[in-house]
This record gives C-alpha cells, structure tokens and sequence, in this order.
C-alpha cells in the first residue's frame, strides 16, 4: 500500500468491530474519515481510502492492462479493480473475506465471491491472473505461502500482479490492526490481524520461494507493481 503520512494520531478511544470477517472492515467505509494501518502498535501508515471507493486511478489501470484473460481479484474490497477489468471486457471475479466488500462489488455490477483466498476456489489452475493489489500482498502475514497459494490458483504461464513498496522498508511482517477517525473526531482501534508488507528490493526473493519468475516491474507515479510469473 502507498504511505501517505505517518504519525501518531491523538485522542482515541472505543473499537471498530471488525469481526470475524477481518480488521479491514472499516476501510469499507467511506465516510470522509481518516484511516490507518497501525503495524506492531508503533508505525501509523494513512491508508488512501477514498482512492480505492473512487475508479480506477492511472496507476491501477496500468497494471489492469496486463490482464489478459480470467482474473481473481484477492481482497477486492469496495471492487474497483474488478469493475474496471469488467468494463474493459475481461473476465473478472472478486473475492474477499468481508460481507460488506461482495455487496459493493455487486452493486458496481461484478461479481464477487465471499471466501477466505486459503479456502477452495472455483477454477483453480485455470485462471489468467491473480491480484495483489493495495497491500493485499500482507494478508495473512506471510507473503510467500500467500504467493504460493496464488501460484496454484493461476495456470501455467498465469501471472500474479502484486503491488510493493518503493526500494527501502525491506520485509516487514507482525500484528497490525486499523484505525480510524470519523467526522466526530474520535480515533477508534479495530482488532489486530496478522499482516506483512514487502519492497520491491525483496520481491525477487520472495517470488523464488514461492516459486514463481518476477517476469517485470511496473512503476507508476511513485507506485509499484511486480508481475511474478508461474513458469
């Protein structure tokens, strides 16, 4: 995910429910309010939240060129990147573990699947693609079985277009949980979750363990994207 500002913010108070369907949760909310990815309970990343309720931004469409035929969308939350490939005439199906993130996907015209990326998936070894997308590449905090899980869900020569850091943080992996200030002003903290986030330095090495090829590298406006393929 992109770092926007960092930064403890003041005043918190009470929890954000995010139940058994993840810490995420609250990011489905699009409210105006301020969004946080808290990482052991000391580093504040601001989450661009309205960024991924919007369309699909420059960047995002440049990765979504790459897909080519069936794409599984993993954590899709609000459906942006699914709709867009829907528009563009490529198959496309969403999933992720939140209620709240199949029903916007839905209402944007997609389809979306609620299911955890580790649970069986309809055409497995038959996909095109797979999406990483927005610091998806953390869920479950261990991105090589998750890249592994993702290598067996796409067919030989499919790709997985993950998003990564700019060159510097490395490989992070620990307790994270969300936090978020809405219009009344007050910081309310969600349940911790295991997550990770990786640069584009330790990509490569973490594409061979998971044994897929980095085939490229997108950058875009300060962004970047790996394309890891199964060979």
């Amino acid at each position: 995910m992109t770092v926007l500002a960092a930064g403890r913010p003041s005043a918190v108070d009470g929890t954000v429910n995010g139940g058994a369907a993840g810490g995420f949760a609250a990011a489905l909310v699009a409210d105006g309010g301020a969004h946080w990815l808290v990482e052991a309970g000391e580093r504040w990343i601001r989450l661009p939240v309205d960024r991924w309720h919007g369309g699909a931004e420059p960047a995002l469409a440049a990765v979504l060129r790459r897909c080519t035929g069936p794409t599984l969308d993993v954590g899709c939350g609000p459906g942006r990147a699914t709709r867009a490939l829907v528009e563009a005439g490529v198959t496309a199906v969403g999933v992720d573990v939140d209620a709240e993130a199949i029903r916007l996907t839905r209402a944007r015209g997609a389809v979306a699947l609620r299911r955890d990326v580790f649970a069986p998936m309809p055409g497995e070894g038959r996909w095109a693609h797979v999406l990483l997308l927005d610091g998806n590449i953390g869920i479950g905090g261990d991105p090589v079985t998750l890249l592994r899980r993702c290598r067996d869900i796409v067919h030989p020569g499919g790709t997985v277009l993950v998003e990564v850091e700019p060159a510097g943080p490395g490989l992070w992996r620990g307790d994270g949980h969300l936090a978020r200030r809405g219009a009344g002003g007050v910081l309310r903290c969600g349940p911790s979750f295991r997550w990770a986030r990786l640069d584009e330095r330790v990509l490569p090495g973490v594409a061979v363990a998971a044994d897929l090829t980095t085939d490229d590298l997108i950058e875009w406006d300060g962004r970047r994207f790996g394309v890891l393929e199964r060979r």
